[in-house]
């Protein structure tokens, strides 16, 4: 190999470098922001699904809910997922898990094992002020929902959650509004 061939690949295998950092750069999100503090015994009991980002374990979902409960042992959760498949009158799909604080200092990272030993992110990135809705997402942003307290959220709400959720890093576009029972 010539010392002409040398240079050449080196300054080629410095361009794909420099090229791989900028793309990184340019692709890396900043850190997820999750509520400043969350109160677990208020954040427990029923949430609707108001909207969703699609996720493979809930297709086709219709009248989604998940019931939060503290087990006996005061700091883990016991989480139950429930939806109808394909209509309100579908049949019932049950999904159990737990879940535990990830972070005591604020309670809004929680970890979810659905199935041993997969885990899980579950970040509640805003809650409102009298636990009437969430806003819930994880730090890589594939996964978001808005839940709220009551099948319905007024479409204001749902709105700014949206937009805060586009503020964060997360693609909103192909958001499915969960249609509930009202």
């Amino acid at each position: 190999m010539t010392d002409n061939q040398k240079k050449i690949i080196a300054i080629s295998a410095a361009a794909v470098v420099a090229g791989i950092v900028a793309y990184r750069q340019r692709t890396k999100k900043p850190p997820l922001a999750v509520a400043p503090y969350v109160a677990i015994e208020r954040y427990l009991g029923t949430w609707y699904e108001i909207a969703r980002k699609p996720v493979s374990f809930e297709k086709n979902c219709y009248g989604t809910q998940a019931h939060y409960a503290l087990r006996k042992d005061g700091k883990t959760i016991d989480v139950v997922n429930t939806c109808y498949k394909k209509s309100l009158s579908g049949s019932e799909q049950v999904g159990l898990a737990k879940a535990w604080v990830a972070d005591p200092i604020t309670n809004a990272k929680l970890k979810v094992q659905f199935q041993w030993p997969f885990r899980g992110n579950y970040w509640i990135l805003e809650v409102g002020k009298h636990y009437d809705y969430a806003l819930v997402g994880e730090p890589k942003r594939k996964n978001l929902w808005i839940l709220s307290r009551t099948p319905a959220l007024p479409s204001q709400t749902t709105s700014r959650l949206l937009s805060k959720a586009r503020q964060q890093g997360f693609d909103t576009d192909d958001i499915i509004f969960t249609t509930q029972p009202i």
